[in-house]
């Protein structure tokens, strides 16, 4: 299956990625990712070039993991732009749009997932395990 991206959506993955890794690398008063979101978002980082290819349940479930805490992050460092200056503030209104962009991007992540799960159960007779997760493949569209 293919995650299909456009380029602003990329960018603010990429952005909320790096600052997310920089974020956690620093002293910081945000609340940390777990380690094995930090994990997803490193494995993630490299592929935010293009459409994404999503070959088994199990790569989805990492993307998941990664874009949800790249959402989670942006999804802070909006809500304190908003409160550190005014709504309608040049940085506050840009990191809603980053937000929002990795917020779409999940969305469709989901149904993508979802997806997968009830082809695996479909076609197997079974809910998905660990697994089925790796070894189930998927065509691209």
């Amino acid at each position: 299956m293919i995650l299909h991206c456009n380029y602003e959506e990329l960018q603010a993955l990429r952005a909320g990625g790096r600052s997310l890794l920089e974020r956690e690398g620093a002293e910081h008063a945000y609340v940390l990712a777990p380690a094995e979101c930090r994990g997803c978002v490193e494995t993630l980082m490299p592929r935010l070039v293009a459409d994404l290819a999503v070959p088994s349940l199990s790569e989805a479930r990492v993307m998941r993991t990664a874009v949800e805490a790249i959402v989670e992050h942006l999804r802070t460092e909006m809500e304190a732009a908003v409160v550190a200056t005014h709504a309608a503030d040049e940085g506050a209104v840009a990191a809603y749009f980053e937000f929002a962009h990795a917020l779409c991007v999940s969305h469709r992540l989901e149904r993508i997932v979802g997806e997968m799960e009830a082809l695996v159960e479909l076609l197997t007779g079974e809910r998905a395990d660990e697994e089925t997760a790796l070894t189930f493949r998927f065509p691209d569209d």
